[in-house]
């Protein structure tokens, strides 16, 4: 994966969301010059994956909750 830019890569989760979503959103106008929209592009490709880094992470996190649960639950109780 190639390296985000440092403010993106500093970003939540919420702020890559939603600055993706206004990226979006100046593309779908189609009013933007070619090199603007071109920034756009690889500006929300960056935002996108910060998204997925976030998310890749939230789920590592959960399958290791899951994974210690059940070895929890495996383990004999004392009593």
């Amino acid at each position: 994966m190639p390296e985000l830019p440092d403010d993106v890569a500093a970003m939540t989760y919420e702020q890559a969301r939603d600055e993706l979503v206004l990226v979006v959103q100046r593309l779908e106008t189609g009013d933007q010059p070619l090199e603007t929209s071109l920034d756009l592009w690889e500006r929300g490709e960056a935002l996108a994956a910060r998204c997925q880094q976030w998310l890749d992470g939230a789920r590592q996190r959960l399958d290791a909750a899951r994974a210690q649960s059940a070895t929890a639950s495996d383990e004999p109780q004392e009593q």
